[in-house]
């Protein structure tokens, strides 16, 4: 008797999917990144979601270059004094076992309990190369997080907040919410992000939307103000890392994308023009 269950299940089952674009990216004569763990991550479920997936669209070179544009900023942290990184929603990344990293920096993992149970069932033989802590959390309680970013922003120094493809599913009052809470502790220094414009949002919800939905996990935020977006939180742009143009300049993209890299980046308000990228905001100091 065929499941009626939908293929993805809820949000988590997107950390699966986006496992798989890793393990393809590793395989690569010319990979941006190592990630030997991406495959088993993935499982069997990943597979089936990545190939419903590429049956809708086949550009799956974003997936990759943010990956890659995270780990680039993460490790510029890193090297510049950083001593912990609090990866929220983190899913099913590796990146305390792949990256280059300081034993003495501390990473802190938050995720709702069956991924990370799942993740830890992956890895249990492995070892990561920095201090890994993980809390099992829902960041939609807010009363919980807010203990939490108190209890980990109290005693670092200088912590980065990592939130890789979890902005795009809230709605603009949740995104804000959550920008405020992570401004309060003193030692949160900065935070890394990905965006995509109102057009790009529209884009993927035509081709990816149905089964997201069914998901219960609709794509919701794409701000027109792209990273400015959080300054009446406090948090200012530093940078942002355009996927276009970063995966052009690693030779990911084919001849149309290639001339659309070339236009120039708009400034200011992002209209409606597909666009993505990883930003870095700073705290303000009041």
């Amino acid at each position: 008797m065929p499941s009626t269950e939908p293929l993805i299940r809820n949000i988590s089952d997107t950390a699966r999917w986006v496992a798989v674009y890793r393990a393809r990216e590793t395989e690569r004569p010319d990979a941006l990144f190592r990630d030997p763990y991406a495959r088993r991550l993935a499982g069997k479920r990943g597979e089936e979601i990545a190939a419903a997936m590429d049956a809708r669209s086949r550009a799956d070179w974003p997936f990759p270059i943010r990956t890659y544009l995270f780990d680039s900023l993460i490790a510029e942290h890193v090297r510049g004094g950083g001593d912990r990184v609090v990866n929220l929603a983190a899913g099913l990344d590796a990146r305390p076992y792949r990256m280059d990293l300081p034993p003495s920096l501390e990473w802190i993992e938050v995720d709702l309990p069956e991924i990370l149970d799942y993740k830890e069932g992956i890895l249990a033989a492995e070892r990561p190369r920095c201090a890994l802590r993980r809390v099992r959390l829902d960041l939609a309680n807010r009363e919980a997080r807010r203990d939490l970013f108190a209890d980990l922003g109290r005693d670092a120094r200088n912590a980065l907040i990592v939130t890789e493809g979890l902005i795009i599913y809230l709605t603009r009052e949740q995104a804000s919410a959550l920008a405020e809470d992570l401004a309060a502790p003193p030692g949160f220094k900065r935070w890394v992000l990905d965006l995509a414009s109102p057009g790009l949002r529209k884009m993927l919800v035509r081709q990816f939307g149905t089964l997201l939905d069914e998901a219960r996990a609709p794509l919701r935020f794409s701000p027109d103000e792209g990273p400015a977006v959080f300054e009446p939180q406090g948090w200012h742009p530093v940078e942002a890392r355009s996927y276009v143009k970063w995966a052009a300049r690693k030779g990911r993209l084919n001849p149309v994308m290639r001339l659309l890299a070339l236009l120039p980046e708009s400034k200011g308000r992002q209209g409606s023009r597909p666009w993505a990228a990883a930003c870095l905001l700073e705290r303000r100091v009041p």
